[in-house]
């Protein structure tokens, strides 16, 4: 791992640390240092929970614009598809991801923040996607996510505008879920609360929720049942109804890490 990105591991929660101050710019060798991360990650059955964090000045205020200046059609075409896929893997692991976001996140600083399940930030920090005023538009997932969690109308005009967006703000329309004073330890505490969760209906979960709302209805629920279904094989749920049965609710500990 290169000193753009550290990843910290501890009490089964990694912390991504985005580490190339004082913007944290996604340049290429960013990239590869992120998605690096991203397989260390989906490859530890260890890991129960990540936290996104750029520092406690900034998250990360996108693409480096000098290098996207000097691109053609043919390479942003390769290095966007590569970019937009590096933020997936952090979306598509199978445990929850949380992003403490500090200061800004721009372009591709807030396209990774919404790759990630939850987004916590400080009460001062500032999140946009101001690409249209680059004559271009977000290429790594923020036509798709930002218009998922905000609906079309505000999501057009937040990117159309290519304004920049109070915490509060955000929080409000529903980009950010909590606000606090220190984003990273509230990101780290809760992260910290979901690893000691059941690993494998957390997983569920994140699968039903997040590839079954855009399916019809009957494909949600059959996902679902099939979900659930999958999640009487596994020790978790033996420890969860036995201690149900003796205790009563919120009395299990679940497995320790692989």
């Amino acid at each position: 791992m290169t000193t753009r990105v550290r990843l910290e591991i501890s009490d089964r929660v990694a912390t991504v640390r985005l580490d190339a101050p004082p913007l944290n710019a996604f340049d290429t060798g960013m990239r590869r240092d992120l998605a690096d991360a991203a397989g260390a990650l989906a490859a530890d059955p260890g890991v129960r929970a990540v936290v996104l964090y750029g520092g406690p000045r900034c998250f990360a205020a996108g693409a480096d614009v000098k290098q996207l200046a000097e691109f053609g059609f043919e390479e942003i075409a390769g290095w966007n598809r590569a970019l937009q896929q590096t933020f997936t893997r952090f979306a598509e692991l199978p445990v929850p991801v949380v992003a403490a976001v500090t200061g800004y996140a721009l372009g591709g600083g807030m396209e990774l923040a919404l790759a990630a399940d939850f987004r916590i930030a400080a009460e001062d920090a500032v999140l946009g996607l101001p690409e249209v005023l680059l004559g271009i538009i977000p290429g790594s997932g923020g036509t798709q996510r930002l218009t998922r969690l905000v609906g079309r109308a505000t999501a057009k005009e937040l990117m159309m505008t290519g304004r920049r967006v109070p915490a509060r703000e955000a929080a409000d329309l529903g980009i950010v879920d909590r606000l606090a004073g220190d984003p990273y330890e509230a990101a780290l505490s809760f992260a910290k609360e979901l690893a000691a969760g059941p690993r494998f209906a957390i997983q569920a979960i994140k699968e039903a929720v997040d590839q079954g709302a855009d399916l019809p209805i009957a494909g949600g629920l059959a996902l679902e049942r099939s979900l659930i279904a999958g999640l009487f094989a596994t020790a978790d749920r033996d420890t969860g109804m036995a201690s149900f049965l003796r205790h009563g609710p919120g009395k299990a500990t679940f497995g320790e890490p692989a």
